[in-house]
């Protein structure tokens, strides 16, 4: 294996997250919730933005590669689907309390795990990364919109 393939398995999987024995993409989605008020919330709009959209590049490109190292389509050690899904969920947020980043990250968690419609139909019809990458952008953006919804709602 080269270092461009070793780099890609390393960025796939964020590093040990994705090779956590149970539950690697709740690990992701956990890791991306307590880095979220540091890396991503202090960030004005447009810089959540564009980090999403790198995050969204260099992430189809990485579990692409992870695929074919692997010999696996989507394998269960990829999880930077999880910090890109996780953090667009986390998107309306304008402060980074407890009760709306547990929320949101179980919002995100569950369209994740039970992939209702729309999002299997965008699992299942994209190729390699960008099915990989694009099914939890949807369940992010969905669970975002029903964060930013009940927001008011809470205390």
């Amino acid at each position: 294996m080269n270092s461009l393939d070793r780099l890609a398995l390393e960025v796939a999987t964020l590093g040990p997250l994705g090779r956590l024995p149970k539950a690697p993409g709740t690990w992701g989605s956990a890791a991306a919730v307590l880095a979220a008020p540091w890396l991503f919330l202090p960030l004005p709009t447009n810089g959540r933005l564009l980090l999403l959209a790198l995050i969204l590049g260099l992430g189809i490109w990485a579990s692409t590669r992870a695929e074919a190292i692997l010999g696996r389509t989507d394998p269960g050690c990829v999880v930077v689907d999880e910090l890109l899904g996780q953090w667009a969920t986390l998107l309306p947020l304008t402060a980074p309390t407890p009760l709306p980043l547990l929320l949101g990250f179980a919002l995100f968690r569950l369209l994740d795990i039970l992939k209702p419609w729309p999002i299997r139909a965008v699992e299942r019809s994209l190729p390699g990364g960008l099915g990989i990458m694009a099914d939890d952008l949807l369940a992010g953006l969905i669970a975002g919109a029903l964060l930013a919804f009940g927001l008011p709602l809470l205390p």
